[in-house]
């Protein structure tokens, strides 16, 4: 149970294949020497009156920079693609730029060698240099680095001429713009600059291990590491085999060499159903999900629909989940999340609106990230390259006929560009200022993967480079880790995983609210639906509501521009919500819709909010005959949950009905394809408060493991079927399993079970030392 303490031999370690090639005496020597640094860094922070920046520690994160290992692994093929690419570019920049005039073509490959050799001697050198002036240095490698390298490769190259600096200036910044969508074309992992302005900004004004504990600050003076802090990584959305498949393929090359070493392990655990950011994330952060039987449900006592992504509504599912002991309590930093973790930091975290308007959200980093015209500039030109891909990408599925998928036009083009590239690198940068400023823990949820394979399916093409751009993320953090004030521990882990399918709409021409209301006879004023996908535009709301927050000149004209979309909280809601919620919402009489239908995944949820409490199969079929039994029985629907008056919640399916309580089957058992843990799932979640009248799973095809959201995505989790399910755990393998909180499979048993056992490794890691006592989460047995 407790963490296998790491011996200081080098003979004890693991294999990094990062340090193959170096002796022992050398990796000893430069720990040695970085534990030197962090010792003369501190007494610095400690002593100087001036704030003086760390500029050892950001000049050994230059050298780091600028002897990145990854590029000595790179093999021939790769370096004539690279130079080939260069080439190309080369010769449609002379074409473009005036004042450039080319005597032979054949000089256009020397040109381009010329230019790959310069850059590989002057680059580590203006790294080096930048590191340490901050955005300043960035912006001045940003804009003249390429001038110095194609101005002496111009001059070094026979028959080609130009007509002076100013033009190959702008041959230069051509050059760059084409190099620049070449690169996120295929995808290329070169992050050093982003690192430059993040280690900056990270580092200054004496913030390094500002959030060190006095023991640990003993430690550190006494040449000793402190306690070990711990990064935990929300990879959203992530399914178990997809890891499996990308670790054996070698696809995500960080945690592939991660596993392979031996220095980390993974497991797979159950995302119960409701199978849901906002309901694991719960679990995980907090220790329970009661009551929330959805991503966003009705509640009959208040008349209104709750949506877990809207920071009010989050802010209030918050307060009732909290017992301030989160994941977080013990000074962590929440970072682009739903809910806190009673986190002591709390960045873009939606239940902390409130909180940030009163002074707890500002961050070096988040100011500096929009204040950097270099960064920003670049994060803006990768964004547009993100909208262009996905144009192109989804236009290939329909030319090539791929399905199942659905209609990729419209605001996820932006929402694609904004949330795989602006939020991922604001959250990285976010990340490592908590690093280098020493927190004990961090969580940060990544929706990258998530949100694309919502649009382009779960294994596509588009989703699989998410994650590897994801995989570069956790090896920007290792590498960053190196130079933090204590020593870190990784944890990746999803929320839950996800299923794809053709749409319940696709697949029978109507929606599930039109279903619902033939079986019901009533017209379509009387029905609100709530099967939009506002999750997509969750992360986007909570950034530009902590933007339009920020005393700048962004953040006014953000307030300016979202001043019709912000409510009374002062958080914005782009997207369907604002229509939904008003739609479910009583009317100027008073009066109640008379149905609410809503959809989480292939999960739906049917309320009658005109009955007061949970009305049971009887009076359902009493006040309108036919309708449960006309919904158990449709092909779309493989079974539906409701109460009883004698048996308690029952699963009816078209040829048999599952008693839930007593685990009696009369007829063919509707839950047999999902496995044995659902009845367990259902029975827990259709006792809650605010459970809906009636709970729908849709089809399960087992042939080909596809269900079919009630929402238009062609990638859904929510409900039961498929991959949704089955989440993923990998951590440290000097860290163990508690096997009272696993099944007999060996597998975690919920999110609250992970949780307890993250907080076990940090206990055991010495945190928490003021929290600890019996767990008061919510474990199923």
């Amino acid at each position: 149970m407790s963490p296998k303490r790491r011996t200081a031999a080098a003979d004890d370690q693991p294999l990094d294949l990062e340090t193959v090639g170096q002796s022992r005496r050398q990796r000893r020597k430069s720990a040695k020497r970085l534990a030197t640094l962090k010792r003369t860094q501190l007494a610095k922070n400690t002593h100087s009156e001036t704030g003086t920046a760390p500029e050892d520690i950001r000049f050994a994160a230059g050298r780091d920079l600028a002897d990145d290992p990854w590029r000595n692994r790179h093999n021939l093929r790769d370096a004539l693609g690279r130079f080939m690419v260069s080439a190309l570019v080369l010769t449609l920049t002379i074409w473009i730029s005036p004042g450039i005039t080319l005597g032979n073509w054949w000089v256009v490959p020397l040109t381009a060698l010329w230019g790959t050799i310069l850059l590989a001697v002057l680059r580590p050198v203006m790294i080096r240099l930048a590191v340490p002036f901050g955005w300043f240095g960035a912006a001045m490698v940003a804009f003249f680095g390429n001038f110095v390298v194609l101005y002496v490769a111009f001059g070094l190259s026979p028959s080609l001429e130009s007509a002076g600096w100013f033009e190959v200036f702008i041959a230069s910044w051509i050059y760059s713009a084409i190099m620049a969508a070449a690169q996120w074309l295929m995808a290329s992992d070169d992050d050093d600059v982003f690192l430059v302005q993040a280690l900056r900004h990270s580092t200054r004004g004496g913030s390094w291990g500002s959030r060190l504990a006095d023991d640990d600050v003993s430690a550190i003076k006494e040449g000793r590491d402190p306690k070990s802090g711990v990064i935990f990584v929300q990879l959203d959305g992530m399914p178990a085999p997809v890891l499996d498949w990308a670790v054996k393929s070698g696809n995500l090359p960080t945690l592939a060499r991660w596993i392979r070493s031996g220095q980390y392990s993974w497991t797979e655990w159950r995302s119960r159903v409701p199978a849901t950011t906002p309901v694991a994330q719960a679990g995980l952060l907090h220790g329970t999900s009661h009551n929330m039987p959805a991503f966003r449900w009705y509640e009959k006592d208040s008349g209104r629909l709750l949506v877990a992504n809207h920071p009010p509504d989050a802010a209030e599912i918050e307060s009732r989940i909290t017992n301030g002991r989160g994941l977080l309590a013990d000074g962590g930093v929440s970072i682009s999340n739903l809910f806190s973790g009673d986190a002591t930091t709390r960045l873009l975290v939606m239940s902390g609106m409130d909180k940030v308007r009163k002074g707890l959200g500002s961050s070096t980093s988040y100011s500096s990230f929009f204040a950097n015209p270099a960064a920003f500039s670049r994060t803006l030109v990768m964004t547009i390259g993100e909208m262009i891909k996905e144009k192109y990408q989804g236009r290939t599925q329909v030319r090539r006929n791929i399905v199942p998928r659905i209609h990729r036009k419209g605001s996820y083009v932006a929402l694609r560009g904004l949330t795989n590239v602006l939020l991922r690198q604001l959250n990285t940068s976010l990340v490592i200022e908590s690093m280098m400023q020493g927190a004990k823990s961090v969580y940060v949820d990544f929706v990258d993967y998530d949100e694309i394979a919502h649009h382009a399916g779960v294994q596509r093409p588009e989703a699989l480079r998410a994650l590897e751009g994801l995989d570069r993320v956790l090896a920007q953090l290792e590498r960053v880790a190196r130079y933090a004030p204590r020593p870190y521990e990784f944890v990746c882990l999803s929320d839950h995983g996800q299923s794809q399918g053709a749409t319940f709409k696709q697949r029978y021409g109507r929606s599930l609210e039109d279903v619902i209301r033939a079986l019901m006879g009533v017209d379509a004023g009387a029905v609100a639906a709530s099967t939009g996908a506002v999750e997509d535009w969750g992360p986007v709301n909570t950034f530009l509501s902590q933007l339009q927050q920020q005393g700048s000149v962004t953040g006014g004209l953000t307030r300016r521009a979202m001043r019709h979309r912000t409510d009374e909280a002062g958080a914005v809601s782009l997207g369907p919500l604002e229509g939904e919620q008003k739609s479910a919402a009583a009317d100027a009489a008073g009066d109640r819709p008379e149905l609410v239908v809503v959809g989480s995944g292939n999960l739906g949820g049917v309320w009658f909010p005109r009955e007061p409490g949970h009305l049971s199969l009887q009076a359902i079929e009493d006040r309108w005959p036919g309708l449960a039994t006309g919904l158990a029985k449709h092909p779309g629907v493989s079974f539906i949950v409701v109460q009883t008056d004698t048996d308690g919640p029952v699963a009816i399916g078209a040829h048999g009905v599952h008693r839930l309580r007593t685990n009696e089957v009369d007829g063919v058992d509707p839950l047999a394809p999902f496995g044995p843990d659902i009845r367990e799932d259902m029975l827990r979640v259709s006792t809650f408060d605010n459970a809906p009248d009636i709970y729908l799973n849709s089809m399960y095809d087992p042939m080909t493991d596809e269900v079919a959201a009630f929402e238009e995505l062609v990638g859904c989790h929510g409900g039961a079927g498929g991959w949704q399910n089955r989440a993923i755990l990998v951590y440290p393998s000097s860290f163990e399993l508690n096997p009272e909180l696993s099944d007999p499979r060996g597998r975690l048993l919920s999110a609250e079970a992970v949780h307890q056992q993250m907080v076990e490794w940090l206990e055991l890691l010495g945190h928490r030392k003021e929290l600890r006592g019996a767990p008061d989460v919510e474990i199923p047995s």
